[in-house]
C-alpha cells in the first residue's frame, strides 16, 4: 500500500493540495470492488468519503454561488448548483484530473471499463473532496472546489448550462426519486430535409411530459424543460 500512496503526488499536485495524511487520498481512490478483493481487513472503500464530500460540495459550491450571483434567487442558486454539482459535471472535473489512472477497482469492474464509468468517477470526486476536508479543513477544501470547478461556474455565468434542462432534471429526479428520466419517440413527421420530433419523457412508468423539435435533441430538451416546471423542484 506504502507504493501506491507515494504515486499519489502528481494528483495532488493536479489538486492543488499537498495532503499531510496520503492515506486520505488513498481511501479516496478505493472502490468497494477493490476492498472487497484485499485480504487486509484495515483498508476502507471510499463510500463514507464520498458522503462527507458531498455535503462538503453542496456548502463550498453554494458560497461560490451567492458571491458570484449576488442578484440571483434562491430558486436560481438551487439550479446553478444542480447544474455544477450533477454527475456530467463531476465527471468532467474527474476526466480534467485523470482520475481513471488513479482509482483502485476489483477486477471485474475493471475489465467491465470501470475507470470510465461517469458515476463510478463522479462519486471518487465527491469523496476526494471528503478526503481534503478531513486533512486540512473546510477554508482549504472550499480553494480547492473554487479552483476545480471555476470552469463550470464560468458555463454557468455564460448561461452555457442555464437551458441544459435535461442535466438539471437528471440531477433532481436522480437524487428525489432515485430514478432517471426516459424519453422515446412519439412522432417524427415532415420531409426528410425539414423533421419535426415529438418526444415523450418517462418517469419511474409515468410519463411526465411531451416535447417537440427540429432534432430529437432538441425535443427532448423541450420535454425535459416541461417536465422540470411540472415538478418545481425550487
Amino acid at each position: 500500500m506504502e507504493n501506491e500512496i507515494v504515486n499519489l503526488t502528481e494528483l495532488g499536485r493536479r489538486l492543488g493540495h499537498r495532503f499531510k495524511r496520503k492515506e486520505l487520498l488513498f481511501q479516496a481512490l478505493c472502490h468497494a470492488s477493490y476492498i472487497n478483493e484485499q485480504a487486509s481487513s484495515d483498508l476502507a472503500d471510499n463510500e463514507r468519503l464520498e458522503f462527507l464530500g458531498d455535503a462538503v460540495l453542496d456548502l463550498a459550491i453554494s458560497d461560490l454561488l451567492m458571491q458570484r450571483f449576488q442578484e440571483a434567487t434562491e430558486g436560481d442558486l438551487s439550479k446553478y448548483r444542480a447544474m455544477i454539482v450533477d454527475e456530467s459535471g463531476l465527471f468532467e472535473i474527474a476526466q480534467r484530473l485523470g482520475l481513471g489512472d488513479y482509482i483502485l477497482l476489483g477486477k471485474g469492474e475493471a475489465q467491465s471499463d470501470g475507470r470510465a464509468k461517469p458515476s463510478i468517477l463522479a462519486n471518487t470526486v465527491e469523496a476526494i473532496v471528503g478526503a481534503v476536508f478531513l486533512d486540512a479543513g473546510f477554508q482549504k477544501a472550499r480553494k480547492v472546489i473554487d479552483t476545480l470547478f471555476a470552469p463550470l461556474i464560468e458555463k454557468v455565468q455564460s448561461r452555457d448550462r442555464v437551458h441544459d434542462y435535461k442535466s438539471l432534471l437528471q440531477e433532481y429526479t436522480q437524487k428525489a426519486f432515485r430514478s432517471l428520466p426516459q424519453y422515446s419517440l412519439i412522432e417524427e413527421t415532415g420531409p426528410p430535409h425539414d423533421k419535426t420530433f415529438k418526444i415523450a419523457l418517462w418517469l419511474s412508468g409515468t410519463m411526465l411530459a411531451e416535447g417537440c423539435g427540429k432534432s430529437k435533441k432538441e425535443a427532448e430538451q423541450q420535454a425535459a424543460r416541461e417536465a422540470f416546471r411540472c415538478l418545481d423542484p425550487v
